[in-house]
């Protein structure tokens, strides 16, 4: 938004480079800042915080909410530290909630087939959240 105004401006600011890489006006240029129409910016910036409040905020509360929720179920069922089931929800989550042969044999080989049903389980419970 901040370009779509400078941007015609700049054909009437002269400037030079310094030493020290910034930028040096050399005409006065205040007048072309000081009263400029600011209600484009205000718009854009109010959508955008509209969008943060009414989509993003909410959108993110579930997300934690159902991953509280995972962890919790998953730590009653096994024991397991907090990294290693940081990893499994990751795990799940790119691999569309099944754990991977490899992850299996890997980093939860200490899961019972069982368990790791049960596991896949609980995140389809979530996922429409996660």
């Amino acid at each position: 938004m901040l370009e779509s105004y400078s941007r015609r401006l700049l054909p009437q600011i002269q400037w030079s480079s310094t030493d020290r890489g910034n930028v040096e006006v050399l005409n006065e240029t205040a007048d072309f800042y000081r009263f400029f129409d600011a209600t484009p910016h205000a718009e854009f910036l109010y959508a955008c915080v509209a969008r943060t409040v009414d989509i993003d905020l909410p959108a993110e509360t579930a997300f934690l909410g159902a991953y509280d929720a995972f962890k919790g179920r998953v730590q009653g069922l096994v024991d397991m530290p907090d990294r290693l089931l940081d990893l499994l929800f990751r795990f799940l989550r790119q691999n569309g909630g099944r754990l991977s042969k490899r992850a299996r044999e890997r980093e939860f080989a200490g899961l019972t087939d069982k368990e790791a049903a049960q596991i896949e389980a609980m995140f389809a419970e979530d996922r429409p959240h996660i």
